[in-house]
């Protein structure tokens, strides 16, 4: 299975995924951080997380994956959302909130 599928089946399979790096415990930067916190303040606490630093592949595989060249990214049923900014942008405008309102848990 090649990165690509890989990716294309995490994403696939789980309502809420965010490729940062780190964790949703420890995030190793400020961004994938902020993503974590804005996810949480709009009740998703359960969600999966792939850290990118894990893996180099992963690391380049999202952003060619994404046609985006940072990380995080936020994808909801299968659709990307956007980096950091563009959550905090939503989260504002309340869009955010209503994207994620049936998988708040």
């Amino acid at each position: 299975m090649s990165i690509q599928d890989t990716i294309q089946q995490t994403v696939s399979s789980n309502p809420v995924v965010l490729f940062m790096k780190g964790s949703a415990t420890f995030p190793q930067c400020g961004f994938s951080a902020r993503a974590v916190q804005i996810l949480k303040a709009c009740g998703v606490n359960d969600f999966v997380t792939v850290d990118v630093l894990a893996d180099a592949d992963v690391r380049q595989g999202i952003k060619e994956f994404s046609n985006w060249p940072t990380i995080p990214q936020l994808y909801v049923k299968g659709e990307f959302v956007g980096g950091s900014d563009i959550m905090y942008e939503m989260y504002q405008a309340g869009e955010l909130q209503d994207l994620l309102k049936d998988l708040a848990v």
